[in-house]
């Protein structure tokens, strides 16, 4: 399943989470680093809108389809992929992590959240090593000083699983850039997906998730901050059909 951007595509190249650890797995035992992005609707929408995010999601290398829409119009197309959501995957990924015995990386939020999700992962991980955990101080910069000193710190640490829970698109540019200055670190943009472990954000509860309402269930929890945004992801979704209609023409 893909999507396109003025001739430019992003595709979900890992459809199946079998497919996706396998992946990860062999990465890790060989020390070699990875970004891996979750794509959902307000990233489509965002992809639209800004050439520099678009860039840093062609330059991650692991995309798995985070949000039901996603599925749904790989459905529609005949390309079907799973759902994967960002922070269904700090678990699996841990314990992958623990397996290579190759240590984790927390970095974004806050470091109270930093601290509750380092306990919660070293308690549901055994043997699992964190090695160290960074929350920016203010409005974090990708580009800026702060985020240099991360990824130099992440290039001497050596092969690590990095954890990047700084909301699109700062996390994707982080990665972009720590493929080259760290490239021996995997990233994952995990979004919310530290602050669910620890408990200081809430996530909707599994019957919800089960018919597919976690989206009006957050909205209505924050609709200042969330039904603007999901009202532009409702915008862009016929345009998104009809390219998936032709997609499965193809």
């Amino acid at each position: 399943m893909h999507f396109e951007f003025n001739g430019r595509r992003v595709a979900v190249n890992m459809p199946r989470r079998a497919l996706l650890e396998a992946e990860i797995r062999a990465r890790l035992k060989a020390r070699q680093g990875f970004a891996l992005a979750t794509v959902n609707l307000d990233h489509l929408v965002k992809l639209g809108q800004s050439p520099a995010f678009l860039a840093a999601y062609q330059a991650q290398d692991l995309v798995v389809a985070d949000g039901r829409p996603i599925v749904w119009l790989s459905r529609l197309a005949r390309r079907p992929v799973e759902l994967m959501p960002g922070s269904d995957m700090v678990l699996p990924l841990c314990r992958l992590a623990a397996e290579a015995k190759v240590p984790v990386v927390l970095a974004g939020s806050t470091e109270e959240v930093l601290q509750d999700a380092k306990d919660a992962l070293t308690e549901a991980v055994p043997g699992l090593e964190v090695a160290w955990a960074h929350a920016p101080a203010g409005r974090f910069d990708p580009d800026g000083e702060e985020a240099d000193r991360i990824l130099h710190r992440l290039d001497a640490t050596g092969p690590c699983l990095c954890f990047l829970a700084l909301g699109a698109p700062k996390q994707e540019r982080l990665a972009q850039r720590g493929r080259k200055l760290a490239p021996a670190a995997g990233f994952a943009s995990v979004g919310a997906g530290l602050d669910f472990l620890g408990g200081h954000q809430k996530r909707a509860p599994a019957w919800v998730r089960a018919i597919a309402m976690e989206w009006l269930w957050r909205a209505l929890s924050s609709p200042a901050r969330l039904l603007p945004r999901y009202m532009k992801c409702l915008a862009i979704l016929p345009g998104l059909a009809f390219a998936a209609w032709r997609i499965r023409g193809r």
